[in-house]
């Protein structure tokens, strides 16, 4: 009896609630939501709405469009979800009207309880966010500001080069400890021994692979119900908690152990000009703005500099014909005697253009980071309520057929002007975010990128392995992993130098560069 009469009010609770929210929406007299599923119980919403664990989330999110236009909603536990799968409307919203839309909504798992709310991407709009965006503009925001680190960048690279050669069939790999190696030592003046495994790498890979399955929007229900975070470890479902502590631990450990680094060789007298000593040098007394600046600089180019990579290494290996001309391009502007360096790129336009369509074949970040607004909107007729979460979704973008003609192919000459054609939309207007809440080290990430596919294009073929070309017999294109930061599917593909004087130009190039001692023996002596 006592459970049927538990039931009846738990039921008439729910119509109660279901009535005053219809009376509310009447009393306001408000604009309607963007459209998107009806709500079938009042306050929980549209939760199936959500995309599943695993699911590509750009695919997910463009469903909604083939069913209610270019801009959708739901809304879960009075959370409202604001999905753009219009790059126009994008502009309008995150640009023009950036005043509004720059701030990030609450994380309570990924920001708060993991920490990463101190971070440049995941930080609210304030003066703490200016102060590291402007940190950042000043030493790396324009090409002039980053065209210091060239040298150090030229130099990865060609080490880089010769891992490749010592070990092909580690491609992923090694370019997983270049991106370490190169953001490390320009932000830290690290350096690491290419040729065994680094502790610092390996801990910053396993932090940024943490904050990949953190970061996913709707993925943890504390950041639904943040009030469940006052729950203990031993209530049923709640084990987010335990995870959080350990992400935790590794997080501020990573934040902590390269910042001694670079106090340690300042009081050693051992500066090397890297980010964060030129930072401590201007303003020493700023430990925790000048902390996160540089672990956020860290975390915004290490990982997705591997996912563009890799998905550079996919591109050739399908698209043989675009790897031939853009070598071809490379040896009659530099003939095979030397590296190409950043002094050649003006004579290199396939190799940039390549470069952006990298950037747009699949996007590091498919939905990049969302956004909300501090205020209440009207955008196009439809009511954004303050605290919405609005979701580009860059993929699509990127994928607009009135946009990109033919998208699905990879070919760098929609950003050539040849024979009279105007060449289609810069998608690095895209593909490092929006507004103010844009990447500020675009241009040296996007350099990065660069310079080591012109190098390894110098020197190196890849080729489909005769697994790969028989898989794509069975299935229909590339596929790739969900996440914030999104890569390619593991994929069989063959590497091998060019011929026997690309290979000595590849060792000639190991013996301007060769390699400096680790600094991990220093790490052992600094933070516990």
């Amino acid at each position: 009896m006592s459970h049927a009469i538990g039931l009846f009010l738990s039921s008439l609770a729910l119509l109660i609630l279901y009535l005053l929210f219809g009376l509310a929406q009447l009393w306001t007299n408000k604009p309607p939501l963007p459209p998107g599923p009806r709500r079938i119980i009042p306050w929980i919403g549209n939760l199936d709405a959500l995309p599943r664990k695993g699911q590509a989330e750009h695919l997910h999110w463009l469903r909604l469009s083939e069913l209610y236009g270019p801009i959708s909603s739901v809304t879960v536990m009075g959370q409202t979800f604001v999905v753009l799968n219009d790059v126009n409307l994008a502009f309008e919203m995150l640009e023009k009207r950036g005043a509004i839309y720059s701030s990030r909504p609450r994380q309570v798992f990924c920001g708060e309880m993991v920490g990463w709310a101190q971070s440049v991407a995941l930080s609210p709009y304030s003066d703490r966010l200016r102060v590291h965006r402007k940190n950042i503009m000043r030493i790396l925001g324009s090409c002039s500001a980053a065209a210091q680190f060239e040298p150090m960048q030229e130099k990865e690279s060609a080490r880089f080069l010769s891992r490749v050669l010592q070990s092909p069939g580690d491609l992923i790999d090694h370019i997983r400890s270049e991106a370490g190696s190169l953001i490390l030592n320009l932000v830290y003046g690290y350096n690491s021994n290419g040729q065994v495994s680094d502790p610092l790498i390996g801990l910053a890979h396993k932090v940024m692979e943490e904050f990949g399955q953190a970061s996913r929007p709707g993925d943890y229900l504390v950041d639904l119900v943040p009030c469940l975070r006052n729950l203990t470890d031993w209530v049923p479902g709640l084990g987010f908690a335990r995870i959080s502590r350990q992400w935790r631990i590794n997080l501020m450990r990573m934040a902590d152990l390269p910042y001694a680094f670079v106090e340690h060789q300042l009081a050693t007298k051992q500066d090397t000009g890297c980010f964060l000593a030129q930072l401590i040098q201007g303003a020493p007394d700023n430990v925790s703005i000048h902390k996160w600046t540089a672990l956020s600089l860290y975390s915004a180019g290490a990982d997705t500099t591997v996912s563009a990579l890799s998905t550079f290494i996919l591109a050739m290996t399908l698209n043989p014909e675009v790897q031939r001309k853009a070598q071809a391009e490379i040896d009659e502007a530099i003939h095979d005697n030397r590296l190409p360096t950043f002094a050649d790129r003006s004579r290199l336009p396939y190799v940039n253009a390549l470069v952006k369509e990298v950037l747009r074949w699949h996007p590091v970040t498919p939905m990049a980071l969302p956004h909300t607004n501090v205020e209440s909107d009207v955008f196009h007729g439809y009511w954004i309520p303050k605290g919405a979460i609005v979701l580009p979704n860059v993929w699509a973008f990127m994928h607009d057929t009135s946009t990109y003609p033919d998208p699905i192919a990879f070919k760098p000459e929609r950003f050539l002007s040849l024979e009279g054609q105007i060449p289609e939309l810069d998608p690095r207007r895209m593909a490092f975010g929006f507004g103010r809440r844009i990447c500020p080290g675009r241009v040296l990430a996007e350099s990065s990128i660069f310079i080591i596919i012109a190098q390894f294009l110098a020197v190196f073929r890849l080729e489909e392995s005769q697994e790969r070309t028989n898989e794509r017999l069975e299935k229909s294109g590339p596929s790739f992993q969900p996440g914030v930061i999104s890569h390619p599917v593991p994929f069989d593909f063959r590497v091998r130098a060019r011929s026997a004087r690309h290979e000595a130009l590849i060792r000639g190039a190991r013996g301007t560069h060769p390699w400096s001692e680790s600094d991990a023996h220093t790490l052992t002596h600094l933070v516990a």
